[in-house]
């Protein structure tokens, strides 16, 4: 684990790093570059989306989209990561949540917490996982390389909504369309609203 001096520096170079990367230039190249592992830093992305820093919520919405950007999910864990630095943290469940879905045309366009903008599709996936504890749905988007926001339940009741029925080797489905791709969002009488 990162000492607090550690953490301190660390933050710096994060937030150095993505501010580096220029007004609509897009995301950071994070898939590009490949520091070294500097070690874990305390900051957790709740399961309701929200980050925390050393125990407290970071408040900053500006920082924390900050740190969305320099975020990278590797085959050990998610990390914040600039050209120079990889710095593990936790993510209790997805690190975004989808907040809105709007239908334009042929497309469901979603707005995550973070405010990224992801049209559904072949590239941005949707997937629902039965909680096994519950037995309640888990909706997920693909966001960008192997990032995920959960669908928050409002979101995913208006899918729902929007569900047509398919037969599927699995029986009638309900799902939605989105740019060419059909996605199952569960089997027909199973949402109730």
């Amino acid at each position: 684990m990162a000492t607090s001096t550690d953490s301190k520096t660390g933050l710096d170079g994060v937030i150095a790093a993505a501010k580096a990367q220029a007004p609509g230039r897009g995301l950071p190249p994070v898939h590009l570059w490949n520091p070294p592992h500097c070690g874990d830093i305390d900051i957790v992305i709740k399961k309701d989306g929200l980050w925390f820093h050393e125990g407290t919520p970071i408040g900053r919405e500006a920082l924390v989209r900050l740190f969305s950007t320099v975020l990278r999910k590797d085959p050990d864990g998610y990390h914040l990561v600039t050209p120079v630095e990889k710095m593990r943290i936790t993510v209790e469940d997805a690190p975004f949540i989808a907040v809105r879905v709007d239908r334009e045309g042929g497309a469901l366009k979603f707005l995550t917490n973070v405010g990224d903008e992801v049209e559904a599709g072949p590239d941005n996936q949707i997937r629902v996982e039965m909680d096994p504890k519950t037995g309640e749905p888990r909706p997920y988007l693909h966001v960008r390389r192997g990032l995920e926001a959960l669908i928050a339940r409002p979101v995913f009741y208006e899918l729902v909504e929007l569900a047509e029925e398919r037969e599927t080797p699995e029986g009638p489905q309900l799902g939605v369309a989105s740019n060419g791709a059909w996605f199952p969002v569960g089997p027909v009488g199973a949402h109730r609203l």
